[in-house]
């Protein structure tokens, strides 16, 4: 009877599975495109990353056709040595050291911003919607576009801003040949880019907070800054939560900004570790094994920050 049992037991999963197929196979038709084509282009690229991580591969050593000789690939297995010489290197260090204040510098611009913007919009006043359509504008724009065009008007001979300064009698700033000033030009274009995303999710989160508890606190005589702590943030907190994880993890790998404006200059004071990893893989003697190690090491870091930032919130109570 227990051998009857557990051969029964045994054979449910698959009934239980043909009966769930069965059930939702509309669901599950829908949603096959969308898993394949994810494996195809992100699960076969990580592996092929992981892979490529663990040896020696670069240009000279990688299988290629020429004409009709085929090279075949001589590079090697070689463990985890090029995770150590990247944690071990002095720039590692830098850059990341760099990446991290570029990140905290945008997010808490992003947010902070964005939450005032949202703030104003969520008011009523005369043509608010035009408002919000020239404010999303910056989103809307492709980022290289972007890049690009504030690149022309930080240009230290030519560029308009310079020319604006020299017009009311100021020197023209090296904004992107000197080192703090490129620091200061990036940031002022990403920052530029994305608040119309922090606006707008702020402004949802502030349309469903109940207009009701504001009006109870007001008659409670609660100061507009003890509304703003005790109601608006709490209320933003479902919002902001993960707008500010994904705010982070765009600006902690936002190439184009960074490559198209400065492009990691001047002497690589802007360098980030995204940036650095393109450069391993597509610029002099290509790396691709060490390139694929610092996409692992990023990867790596994004991880264990969304671990760390998601207990912070579950220490305060906050539900994901």
């Amino acid at each position: 009877m227990t051998t009857d049992a557990a051969a029964g037991g045994r054979a449910a999963p698959p009934g239980a599975l043909r009966r769930v197929l069965s059930r939702h196979w509309y669901a599950w038709a829908m949603t096959a495109p969308v898993v394949i084509v994810t494996l195809v282009l992100v699960g076969y690229p990580l592996l092929r990353g992981v892979y490529l991580s663990l040896t020696d591969a670069t240009e000279a050593n990688m299988g290629r056709t020429i004409g009709m000789n085929v090279i075949p690939a001589t590079y090697e297995f070689i463990g985890l040595r090029n995770y150590v010489e990247i944690l071990t290197s002095a720039t590692f260090a830098g850059r990341l050291t760099w990446t991290v204040v570029w990140t905290a510098v945008c997010v808490a611009l992003h947010v902070g911003i964005g939450l005032g913007m949202a703030s104003l919009l969520d008011r009523p006043m005369r043509l608010r919607s035009v408002y919000r359509v020239l404010l999303v504008l910056p989103w809307a724009v492709p980022a290289f576009v972007s890049a690009f065009i504030w690149r022309y008007l930080l240009n230290g001979e030519f560029g308009v801003i310079n020319a604006m300064l020299r017009a009311a009698g100021f020197a023209g700033i090296a904004w992107l040949d000197d080192p703090f000033w490129a620091k200061v030009s990036v940031i002022v274009c990403n920052v530029w880019l994305g608040v119309p995303f922090m606006m707008l999710a702020m402004l949802g989160g502030l349309q469903a907070i109940p207009r009701e508890l504001h009006e109870a606190a007001e008659v409670d005589g609660a100061s507009p800054w003890q509304r703003f702590r005790h109601i608006t943030l709490p209320g933003l907190r479902p919002v902001s939560s993960t707008v500010v994880l994904l705010g982070t993890i765009w600006t902690f790998n936002q190439f184009p900004v960074i490559f198209l404006l400065t492009k990691g200059g001047p002497a690589g004071s802007t360098e980030i570790l995204v940036t650095y990893a393109f450069r391993e893989a597509f610029e002099g003697i290509r790396d691709y094994a060490g390139s694929a190690a610092w996409g692992m090491v990023i990867l790596a870091l994004l991880a264990v920050m969304a671990v760390v930032y998601r207990r912070a919130l579950g220490r305060q109570g906050e539900a994901w």
